[in-house]
């Protein structure tokens, strides 16, 4: 098969073009950090039909820069749209996008008031608050592929919620978590109070989830998760433990935290792929890396 893949040497397109060339396909990424292309650009200008187009490409850089640079982060409502539009060009038949948990309405995802987020809870005819501009940008995009598959196209559109691995960049929570703790820091920072919630999903679970559900032919909304909810407070443990010491746990309340609670019903993914490293295991890697 003939694979489109953008932000090729990103996190997870990095993760998805290895799995990918092991399988043998024939992967053309594309990616602007190491100048092999502007994935805006050539959604513009390009007219080659792939079978198959794995859009990763975007602005995000963790949750400072959602929380800091709203308007670079919405340069992802132009990338999401010149790959639709380029999807139907070219007629290209099938095709991922990856969208988020951060479009789920926030009103979902208090201390209080939360629920186990189901696709079905996000209705793009009447769409309720998202998480930021983040989050209005991956609304806008899975309402933009639902016009993409309206002419043609199988649209997969994965929502990701707390992905994480040993590679990561350490803007993110959990492989800063891992530095500090590598280093033994005592006290240990968190961001926030630390009883907010999230659900991790390693990075080899999020690519294998990925890819189970493009071979099954699935298309539409599919979260991948875990379904798990983890605290900050509980993450900072199992991470500390792994390094083998207790600190005490520091809080800084006026940094950027999201929303409270934020964990998933998988069912729809587990009938397809179910995952395979624990959380307790990803924090082995992540302290061993």
């Amino acid at each position: 098969m003939r694979i489109l893949l953008t932000g090729a040497k990103g996190f997870v397109g990095w993760h998805l073009w290895s799995v990918m060339d092991e399988r043998g396909w024939d992967v053309t990424g594309i990616d602007i950090r190491d100048g092999s292309g502007d994935a805006l650009d050539f959604f513009r200008t390009d007219d080659t039909r792939h079978d198959v187009a794995l859009h990763c490409a975007a602005m995000v850089g963790g949750r400072a820069s959602i929380d800091g640079s709203p308007l670079g982060v919405a340069t992802n409502l132009a990338l999401d749209s010149w790959y639709m539009r380029w999807l139907v060009r070219t007629g290209t038949p099938r095709a991922v996008y990856f969208s988020s948990s951060a479009a789920y309405p926030v009103a979902l995802q208090g201390e209080t008031a939360h629920w186990a987020l189901h696709e079905s809870f996000i209705n793009l005819d009447e769409p309720e608050l998202p998480d930021a501009s983040y989050g209005w940008a991956k609304l806008t995009g899975e309402r933009l592929a639902r016009y993409a598959a309206s002419e043609g196209c199988q649209i997969l559109v994965a929502r990701p919620f707390s992905g994480y691995g040993e590679d990561q960049d350490p803007c993110y929570p959990f492989p800063a978590f891992a530095a500090r703790a590598r280093r033994r820091e005592d006290p240990f920072t968190i961001w926030g109070d630390g009883s907010s919630v999230r659900d991790w999903i390693h990075i080899d679970d999020l690519v294998g989830a990925t890819l189970a559900l493009l071979d099954a032919g699935v298309t539409g909304p599919v979260n991948l998760g875990t379904g798990r909810a983890t605290t900050f407070d509980e993450l900072a443990r199992l991470m500390t433990a792994e390094a083998g010491y207790a600190p005490e746990l520091r809080y800084e309340a006026g940094a950027p935290q999201g929303v409270h609670t934020r964990v998933c019903d998988p069912s729809l993914m587990l009938g397809f792929y179910e995952p395979k490293i624990s959380l307790e295991e990803g924090v082995r890697r992540a302290i061993a890396a």
